[in-house]
């Protein structure tokens, strides 16, 4: 348990510490945010501001974890690195995307083809390396069953399982760029989720089916649980500094380099803890703001109106005269009741088992 408390502490003081000398570098170089003409007026104050703070956290949790590794002796575990791997590859898509808007001073980066070949390149790779990498019992970090509170039903064997993982791999991270048009609100909600896979990756260790004494019928089959807390508790720390900094008024945004990581990262501790339709609650608002898009476009398609003023949803909120801090607070609780009734549904079905 030492390796979770060390991972968070780590995490949080290098992203505290380090996000204000990203945002000097940033400003100094002149990496600002373009925003688009279209958009709330509220936010044209907002040009200039420095973008791609995602790689402050990024690089915290990376540093963090393998401090923590080196500090209790313990080795990397393919689970663990499979979820950094992920995040950092899904935010290296990110940084690209944000890099050419800043060179080419436009509010849209990488081409729509472009971003997704580059999702998709390291989803296939997650997806081929979870089932790969046995431990002595032959349990692989993924699982090829679907999964909720653990795997359940038949095999999807591994062509499906790859496209089902790329699916929610590019879902989420699209989910948290999506939720990422407001100061810390992608930031204080991923914290929340992070923080539930903290505590599954606990449960799940305490729990496993590779020990005797808690083999049983409510055991769990995962890899490296314990590994995926620590991978967690370092997300958490991370987000948790740069959360001081991207708070309204936000001193740096995390730009598509920390939002599609984040994303990235939630869906890679969902399939390596096997816990992959738990994420649509865990992440529910994620999942409300994704779908107020697809209303959105769908409606407007069909019948030629719109369901929103705006979407995404807290854009819709914006024109009804809603403060910024309001919405995000307000979609914080939303947030962590999502939280509450995920972990709790865990909790359940491991109680009814």
């Amino acid at each position: 348990m030492r390796q979770i408390l060390f991972a968070a502490a780590i995490a949080l003081v290098l992203s505290l510490v380090g996000t204000p000398v990203l945002i000097r570098i940033l400003a100094r170089h002149g990496y600002g945010q373009m925003i688009r003409d279209d958009g709330p007026k509220a936010h044209h104050s907002k040009r200039g501001t420095p973008t791609m703070g995602g790689i402050a956290f990024i690089l915290a949790t990376l540093v963090a974890y393998g401090l923590t590794k080196l500090l209790v002796g313990s080795a990397p575990t393919p689970s663990g690195l499979l979820v950094l791997f992920l995040m950092t590859g899904m935010g290296l898509v990110g940084f690209l995307d944000d890099y050419i808007k800043i060179v080419k001073q436009r509010s849209l980066g990488l081409r729509a083809k472009a971003k997704m070949a580059g999702q998709l390149i390291v989803g296939i790779v997650f997806a081929v390396g979870s089932l790969r990498f046995a431990d002595s019992s032959g349990v692989t970090p993924a699982s090829t069953k679907l999964s909720f509170v653990t795997d359940f039903g038949w095999s999807l064997g591994p062509v499906l399982f790859a496209l089902w993982a790329i699916f929610m791999i590019l879902a989420m991270s699209n989910g948290v760029n999506l939720t990422d048009g407001l100061d810390g609100l992608a930031t204080g909600a991923s914290v929340m989720v992070f923080g539930a896979y903290v505590f599954i990756g606990i449960w799940e260790y305490g729990q496993t089916c590779g020990s005797a004494a808690t083999a049983g019928p409510n055991c769990y089959s995962v890899e490296n649980p314990l590994d995926l807390a620590v991978v967690g508790a370092a997300l958490m720390g991370a987000c948790f500094g740069f959360l001081w900094w991207n708070t309204s008024p936000a001193k740096i945004f995390m730009g598509d380099t920390g939002s599609l990581a984040l994303g990235g990262a939630l869906a890679g501790l969902a399939i390596c803890s096997h816990t992959e339709m738990l994420l649509a609650i865990l992440g529910g608002l994620f999942v409300l703001i994704t779908l107020s898009v697809v209303i959105q476009v769908g409606s407007f398609r069909m019948t030629g109106k719109r369901v929103f003023k705006m979407a995404p949803l807290q854009h819709h909120f914006e024109l009804k005269g809603w403060s910024e801090v309001l919405i995000v607070v307000r979609f914080w609780i939303i947030q962590g009741l999502c939280v509450a009734v995920g972990l709790g549904l865990f909790y359940a079905g491991w109680v009814t088992n």
